[in-house]
């Protein structure tokens, strides 16, 4: 894929300046900062060091004093709770919090999380019939329900309260629910707006905890928001940045029974983990449960309490994880041949994929796959009990919610964010979708937004990677969505010896800058080999990586794009 190298230019060296001297950092830091919206030595100072007393008060989120003020009542008359989840990481990891949190406090609380495959998305009629059988009086709903009108009316009609706290975008009317949080809804005036459903439990769970007069109580569930931020890819900024830091610390420092046995059966160990590994493989374990069946495992083993059941939970996640990888390869390759079919056929800016075979359980990621092999919006969609469902990714800049609204006329149901979706619609409906969704992706998407970018924070030489700069590289961590890990152009680079081809098709090089070398690899990027063996210099946008080999750490180089030095275009903004 070709790409356009942007890089993040500061001007304004008397901030650079500044930021440098009072934090006493290289001013190539002061500009990553300065690009990343830092612009003074307080920001800075917050930046490197989050403090959770920094935090805005849950009190703040319209409906907060509502719900404390009525789960405090469940609580204390012994009624039964209910707490209803979801199937992804967000929504297991809410709901085991909140029953954790709950039980904790001497709640009478169960959980119960939809069958992705005969309930799908949301609040459904069977799990309130459930609740009501149980004599439930309370639903907490965590990750969903922000546009579950009827359902919330059907639990009003039974006498059950229900309490939402979502963070998707909710429609036009909001369910007539006891208490609605969700930072994003209209009237809301909490500041920080970007939350996943656990920072939103998490706050809950914070103002219960003032009221009980133990407000850093709540700080001991950090761990469950760190692994679901990480993994719903909510912006790592303010809060959630604050949030995840700390709560990787904890699962660092005192990993639960259930992840440790997680850690141990995919031979992690407390100490190394970043957001990158709860994104890479914790994540995915976790998600497994609920793609290939039943997520309530993932709520057990985060709620497991001895090594042993943990430890078994963990392997049957694993088992579960590899057939999900299977099948993921095997229905990317599917709708990559559709795809290639219909971009050749016609000048599509978007792709609408159905095949009634998919496993519904994985066309998510094969969305996002997609995504990143065309750089085009994707849907894509299967037969779930008669009924075409799926999910939608988009690419930056083009809002895929907005864009489902719009063709909502053809749609049954839809919800989430700027770039994740979900919908369902009847199989007869698909063309009208794929032209009415391609109409807007035409109207919207520009030339450029088809080129992808390469974002690049600031220009080095090779020689400037010293150990204290490393160090001050690390202190951006957690790195993630909106707070990616600072990535550099370096030009007038030559290869030392010969680069070669390694593995499928991943290129490996030592690079060299003068005296500096350093090793560097760049994962599918195999067609370049010949650019670095020949006598021109050529230029490099990468990142940099530790590695570990028996027990050493080694820096190495992740190369993102090569040019040759002479031909390499930049702009700036």
């Amino acid at each position: 894929m070709n790409y356009r190298w942007i890089i993040n230019e500061s001007t304004n060296e008397d901030i650079i300046d500044i930021i440098a001297q009072t934090q006493h950092i290289p001013q190539s830091i002061a500009k990553i900062l300065l690009s990343r919206g830092i612009q003074t030595p307080d920001e800075a100072h917050e930046f490197f060091q989050p403090s959770l007393s920094d935090l805005p008060s849950p009190y703040l989120m319209d409906g907060m004093e509502k719900a404390v003020e009525r789960i405090h009542r469940a609580i204390n008359d012994k009624e039964f709770i209910l707490v209803y989840g979801d199937y992804d990481v967000d929504g297991t990891a809410s709901t085991a919090m909140l029953v954790h949190f709950l039980r904790d406090h001497g709640a009478s609380v169960d959980y119960y999380i939809p069958d992705r495959f005969s309930e799908g998305y949301g609040v459904s009629r069977d799990g309130i019939d459930q609740a009501q059988a149980n004599g439930v009086s309370l639903i907490l709903c965590v990750d969903s329900g922000i546009t579950s009108l009827q359902p919330v009316e059907y639990s009003r009609s039974l006498g059950i309260d229900f309490i939402i706290c979502d963070h998707h975008e909710p429609a036009d009317k909001l369910p007539d629910a006891y208490a609605l949080l969700d930072p994003i809804k209209g009237n809301c005036p909490y500041p920080f707006k970007f939350l996943c459903a656990s920072g939103v439990v998490y706050k809950v769970i914070q103002a219960l905890c003032e009221r009980f007069g133990k407000p850093d109580h709540a700080h001991q569930y950090l761990d469950f928001v760190a692994i679901a931020s990480a993994a719903d890819m909510v912006p790592l900024i303010g809060e959630n940045r604050t949030l995840v830091f700390h709560g990787l610390k904890q699962l660092n420092s005192a990993p639960r029974p259930g992840l440790r046995g997680l850690m141990e059966c995919i031979n992690i160990h407390a100490g190394s983990i970043t957001s990158s590994t709860v994104i890479y493989n914790i994540a995915p374990r976790l998600n497994a449960a609920g793609r290939l069946g039943d997520a309530r495992k993932a709520v057990e083993l985060l709620l497991a309490e001895d090594d042993l059941s943990a430890f078994r939970l963990a392997q049957d996640l694993e088992s579960k994880n590899h057939q999900r990888r299977v099948i993921d390869e095997e229905t990317f390759l599917e709708a990559k041949k559709m795809a290639d079919e219909l971009i050749k056929t016609q000048n599509y800016r978007s792709l609408v994929l159905y095949n009634p075979d998919w496993h519904v359980g994985v066309i998510n990621i094969v969305a996002s796959r997609l995504v990143e092999t065309y750089n085009l919006p994707t849907i894509m969609l299967t037969n779930v009990d008669s009924v075409a469902k799926g999910s939608a990714r988009s690419i930056k800049n083009f809002d895929v919610h907005s864009a489902l609204k719009q063709c909502q006329i053809h749609i049954r149901e839809f919800g989430g964010h700027k770039y994740a979706a979900g919908l369902s619609l009847e199989e007869i409906n698909i063309p009208a979708l794929r032209q009415a969704f391609d109409g807007i992706a035409h109207s919207l998407i520009s030339e450029d937004m088809l080129t992808p970018e390469l974002r690049i924070d600031t220009e080095l030489q090779l020689n400037e990677l010293s150990p204290r700069f490393i160090e001050m590289i690390e202190r951006f961590a957690p790195f993630g969505y909106h707070n990616p890990k600072p990535v550099f152009v370096t030009h007038n680079v030559y290869t030392a010896k010969r680069a070669s081809v390694v593995g499928k098709n991943h290129l490996k090089f030592r690079a060299r800058q003068g005296n500096f070398l350093i090793d560097a690899i760049g994962f599918n990027l195999g067609d370049k080999v010949d650019m670095c063996n020949s006598i021109q210099p050529f230029s490099m946008v990468y990142t940099i990586e530790e590695t570990y080999f028996h027990n050493r750490k080694n820096l190495q180089l992740y190369i993102k794009d090569l040019r040759p030095t002479h031909s390499t275009h930049i702009q700036y903004q």
